[in-house]
């Protein structure tokens, strides 16, 4: 059975940036939250960031691999300012 819909040639970046609203939005967010953890837990040990992390990200409904969120909790212990960014 076919279906009568059809999309135009860049329906995928009419949908992206349809979309940039809100994924701006949630990086607002998300930017605090990791903002919070940074200044909480700058110079504390990589194991003891984690976890804070991931709990952060989950809230979100997001997740990372471990490996990327022990680059993440890294860059926190040492004082590295994380900036999110969305889109290009």
């Amino acid at each position: 059975m076919a279906s009568g819909f059809k999309t135009s040639r860049d329906f995928d970046k009419q949908l992206a940036k349809a979309a940039q609203p809100a994924l701006k939005q949630i990086a607002r967010q998300m930017q605090k939250a990791i903002d919070t953890v940074a200044a909480r837990y700058e110079g504390r040990p990589v194991a003891e960031i984690k976890p804070v992390l991931k709990r952060e990200l989950d809230r979100f409904g997001g997740s990372m691999p471990d490996a990327e969120l022990t680059k993440y909790a890294q860059l926190i212990s040492d004082g590295t300012p994380i900036k999110l960014r969305v889109g290009k």
